[in-house]
């Protein structure tokens, strides 16, 4: 029999929280709360062919979006999976414009959650892998006070823990606390996520660049002389690389994570501010890549030092394997110091 490294999230998690004295196990049971809501969503996600649950509800999100009505069954799992375990003060969802507070008869707790309930949903009907993004912080306000908005709006670099689940050929839940980063799979014969990915470490260079090159036209100049740069012949750079972009965000980067290459989702003329949402996507990304030794930057500036002004607001992303972020980064700041000159 092969051997098999059985080794549970919450085997996991409680291994990991022994390492810290002063632990107080409340992020460890947060995170098992979150693995239930994954459960759950991925059981929907594997049969929305089967029930009424593709297609758009017939309403608009707060960024004017069509709503998907499985982005709104994973949206209500998740509140319904955690408002109630006395762990958290607040919660923000990119599918509300405000935070969303905990009911008054439940109790408040010290941490913020903060989530992207269905990352990619402009593929779910096309059955394309899809994710949901989630991110902890510890509260700044007053304790056993309701959570308000400053809570939510901090700094990347204050998370506590951060993690995707990606709904594909299996659902996977790859997590950070701080302490390096790890992958378990579902076993659908168990119903528990499984060790699969140890302490992760993606390549500091690689050969892989994911962007929408439809939107080449309207790109920063250093951009586009990078992109022709990847994709010109030369072996000792171990160039052309190979373009692989599948639109859904949470999958780009987790086959980035594991592979090593560049996720690439810019400003351009017609989104000056980009399109991804700092609290949502790019900061728990972000901290994830980081654990594992990658790079992440808005182009000029580290992810996670970015001061939040608003719940929803966008930021472009480079991010991925630290040499192949620090490269574009030198291109499109080339291009800028010529241009003053």
């Amino acid at each position: 029999m092969a051997n098999m490294n059985f080794q549970t999230l919450a085997r996991h998690i409680i291994e990991q929280e022994r390492k810290h004295p002063e632990a107080t196990g409340e992020l460890s049971s947060l995170l098992h709360d979150l693995s239930l809501a994954a459960k759950v969503i991925s059981l929907e996600v594997n049969k929305a062919g089967l029930v009424d649950i593709l297609g758009f509800t017939g309403d608009n999100n707060v960024h004017g979006e069509q709503v998907k009505k499985l982005d709104m069954y994973a949206h209500d799992m998740m509140i319904r999976a955690m408002d109630h375990g006395g762990h958290l003060c607040a919660m923000a969802s990119e599918e509300e414009e405000d935070i969303i507070h905990i009911p008054p008869h439940f109790h408040v707790g010290k941490y913020v959650l903060i989530f992207d309930p269905l990352d990619g949903s402009s593929n779910i009907d096309a059955n394309v892998s899809i994710g949901t993004i989630f991110s902890i912080y510890r509260r700044i306000s007053p304790d056993n006070q309701p959570g308000t908005t400053e809570d939510c709006l901090q700094p990347g670099h204050n998370q506590v823990a951060a993690g995707y689940i990606l709904y594909g050929s299996s659902t996977v839940l790859v997590y950070t606390a701080g302490s390096g980063v790890h992958g378990f799979t579902l076993d659908p014969a168990f119903g528990e996520f499984i060790l699969s990915h140890k302490n992760i470490q993606t390549p500091k260079k690689a050969k892989i660049y994911s962007i929408n090159e439809g939107n080449y036209l309207y790109w920063h100049p250093g951009l586009k002389k990078y992109i022709k740069y990847l994709q010109d012949e030369d072996k000792a750079t171990n160039r052309p690389y190979s373009s692989r972009y599948i639109g859904s965000m949470v999958a780009d980067i987790h086959r980035n994570l594991l592979y090593g290459g560049i996720f690439m989702y810019p400003a351009d003329s017609r989104n000056p501010n980009g399109k991804l949402r700092l609290m949502y996507e790019c900061n728990p990304m972000a901290f994830i890549i980081e654990q594992a030794g990658g790079r992440a930057t808005n182009g000029k500036q580290r992810m996670l030092d970015i001061q939040p002004e608003n719940l929803h607001q966008r930021v472009p992303i480079f991010i991925g394997s630290e040499e192949d972020v620090k490269m574009v980064e030198k291109f499109m700041a080339e291009v800028e110091v010529k241009a003053r000159k």
